[in-house]
């Protein structure tokens, strides 16, 4: 499906904001968001575009290869660096997202000083701000900016805009890194974090590519969609995933009947992300105006924020009381 006009103005808008910058470093996960950011930064700056994709112990091994692969196809300079898990989430808190990007993401800001580009890009959409992502925070008070949120650019148009530019991650599904398949407070160790990332490969291997494998100790519990129940339930292939698994050292495989619900390995913690006078939304002050036309693109952007603020509230105050 070709992106409607209003998604191309959107991208449009977002390729005028990106040729006024004098070069960027973009935090690259290897995502369909980040491509997409990558592909467009590409266009705009050339070689004065940095992409660097972080590898810690908590990254997955796939992700970490289709950013490799798709930095190398678009001919885009790209460091990989990598990172041991910091000491301030070893205990896997509440607010570990926070905590991991405040500390990460400040050590792109000062590669980006040192390669002398002055702007630090993430991969971030309106979509997001539907959603509790504590790990904003850090994006906001480091100064960092989330070009396709400012455009209005959500999942969809995002997956439309990659799919017209032949990216081969258009339709790869949405990730995140393995401590969110920890329960909080649990200890953190690179043996535990391996082991879900194994069999989170081996799954994928057989075909289930929406899924989670969180870990309780010798119990895994998989989560997948409603569509891949009856083929996961199969005897043979049942018997396949237990075996493996267990070798792996699991001791228990389960499979979770809430059905692949993100974040669901333990409870959000109460972070209020501040309001939009408090803290202002880390997006690029001098983003194109709208031609006529777009006003929706910015209506949306205006809705979508004051929603994500209201949201975080209410989340602050819930798992206060």
């Amino acid at each position: 499906m070709r992106p409607s006009p209003e998604t191309a103005g959107r991208y449009a808008d977002l390729l005028s904001w990106l040729r006024g910058l004098q070069g960027a470093v973009l935090a690259f996960s290897g995502g369909v968001d980040s491509a997409l950011l990558l592909a467009a930064a590409r266009e705009a700056l050339g070689d004065r575009l940095l992409a660097v994709t972080l590898v810690t112990p908590y990254t997955p091994a796939d992700d970490v290869a289709a950013a490799k692969s798709l930095a190398a196809a678009l001919g885009t300079r790209h460091l990989l660096l990598e990172r041991p898990i910091p000491d301030a989430i070893l205990a896997n808190p509440p607010e570990r997202c926070y905590l991991c990007k405040r500390a990460l993401f400040g050590e792109l800001l000062s590669i980006a000083r040192a390669e002398g580009l002055a702007t630090l890009l993430e991969g971030s959409n309106a979509d997001d701000l539907l959603e509790l992502r504590p790990g904003f925070r850090a994006v906001q008070e480091l100064g960092v900016q989330s070009p396709l949120l400012a455009a209005g650019l959500v999942k969809a148009e995002i997956r439309r805009l990659a799919r017209a530019q032949g990216l081969a991650v258009w339709n790869r599904p949405s990730g995140s890194c393995l401590l969110t398949r920890l329960p909080h407070g649990a200890t953190v160790t690179e043996a535990a974090l391996r082991r879900i990332d194994a069999g989170e490969g081996l799954l994928r291997s057989l075909g289930f590519l929406q899924l989670r494998l969180r870990s309780h100790g010798e119990l895994a519990r998989i989560e997948v969609p409603p569509e891949d129940l009856p083929r996961l339930l199969e005897a043979e292939l049942r018997t396949v995933v237990v075996t493996r698994l267990r070798s792996l050292g699991y001791r228990y495989v389960t499979l979770d009947l809430a059905l692949d619900q993100p974040g669901r390995c333990s409870l959000p913690a109460g972070l209020s992300a501040g309001g939009p006078t408090a803290r202002g939304l880390a997006v690029p002050p001098a983003l194109p105006p709208g031609i006529p036309g777009r006003c929706p693109g910015r209506a949306r952007r205006f809705f979508l924020w004051h929603g994500h603020w209201l949201f975080q509230r209410c989340n602050a105050l819930f798992f206060r009381s």
